[in-house]
């Protein structure tokens, strides 16, 4: 059984949890939502630290709750690691000491060995004869992830593992997660309430409620579906992953080939190679990205522009319309190949270009986030 199986029921005050969860068993399922929406509870429950819960709990053919078993392990004899939004490191050790502190009671073999590979994944050698007090909250937190790799864990549960860290503490450890996900086989449920986060991290994106499940599925379908009351940050916008095609570099330009695109809209017999043009920092040619596109830097034209500064244009199908809290507003999702765009416009445009689902138009793209 190549998935992580999760039915959980638990009463809170503020809520009740009951999730019915079927994730892979590999990259990282993100648990998104605001505060009190039992996004920690979750964790907790699959860590066997909420006693009180029911259901079953499964992580590829390890069954590690099930009620109707009567099996429930403790937290101590499930394989997994656990990291807190502190870190939780010992005063008085160094980090060496740290790191090894956690293997005095693990049964995993070659210990040795995978705290070697954990402390150069990490990148984390030269702190190794540090005291704890002369780290920073990324270097705290780097560690505390290497503390729980070392145990060898089969699934590893992260809880707002950067919440506490200023914005540049947290630009350098998101790199290390990055890597964490692209190089590692062990599956990883992560917390989180910020969009940055959301967008750069998630294979899977696991939206809640009060409780609930909202949506669920692969990042990009989750956050490009506009039935969803899902606004991740300040705006809405489509995560679209590629590879980097070619490179302008007079122009300090990247060409990201993003799917095949449909041929009606562009007026061709044959799918043209849909791509859009982003800022180079550094890419090679092969490279996948990730480019996020919000729907403010979107808008339509029944034709194909010309003469006009913007680089990006996708012909596209209008695929739904749908009002927006201000009566002004419209947004649509548009289907480009086999991709999806949101686009926020006025209701006046689409009055004044008679835009209606299942239409023909070219969607324009200002401006498009790279997402490292």
């Amino acid at each position: 059984m190549s998935e992580i199986r999760l039915q959980l029921d638990l009463a809170r005050s503020s809520f009740n949890l009951e999730v019915d969860l079927h994730l892979p068993v590999q990259g990282i399922s993100v648990i998104y939502g605001p505060s009190g929406s039992g996004k920690t509870t979750l964790l907790r429950c699959v860590a066997g630290l909420e006693t009180q819960a029911r259901g079953h709990v499964q992580v590829g053919l390890d069954i590690w709750q099930d009620d109707s078993l009567g099996l429930s392990l403790p937290t101590s004899h499930r394989p997994l690691g656990y990291v807190f939004q502190e870190a939780s490191l010992f005063a008085h050790l160094d980090v060496a000491a740290n790191l090894t502190y956690g293997l005095k009671r693990s049964k995993a073999p070659n210990q040795e060995v995978v705290l070697d590979e954990a402390i150069a994944l990490l990148g984390i050698g030269d702190l190794l004869q540090r005291s704890t007090d002369q780290l920073s909250g990324g270097e705290r937190q780097r560690v505390a992830i290497a503390r729980a790799l070392a145990t060898q864990p089969k699934l590893l549960l992260l809880d707002e593992p950067l919440a506490s860290l200023d914005a540049a503490r947290k630009h350098d450890i998101l790199p290390w997660l990055e890597k964490l996900r692209d190089e590692l086989k062990i599956p990883m449920l992560y917390v989180t309430h910020a969009a940055d986060e959301v967008v750069r991290l998630a294979d899977t994106l696991v939206v809640m409620e009060a409780g609930q499940v909202r949506a669920v599925g692969p990042v990009t379908d989750v956050l490009s579906n506009i039935d969803l009351p899902l606004v991740v940050g300040d705006d809405v916008g489509a995560l679209i992953e590629g590879f980097v095609h070619a490179l302008d570099k007079p122009w300090h330009l990247a060409q990201v080939r993003i799917s095949k695109a449909s041929s009606g809209a562009a007026g061709e017999g044959n799918p043209t190679v849909a791509s859009l043009w982003v800022r180079d920092s550094g890419l090679q040619i092969g490279q996948p990205v990730r480019l996020r596109v919000l729907a403010r830097d979107v808008s339509i034209t029944l034709e194909e522009a010309q003469n006009t500064s913007i680089q990006n244009h996708l012909p596209c199908v209008v695929e739904s319309i749908h009002a927006e809290s201000h009566p002004s507003q419209v947004l649509l999702r548009l289907r480009c190949g086999e991709v999806f765009l949101l686009a926020r416009v006025t209701a006046r445009g689409v009055h004044d270009l008679g835009l209606q689902v299942g239409m023909q138009a070219w969607a324009q793209v200002k401006s498009v986030a790279l997402v490292k």
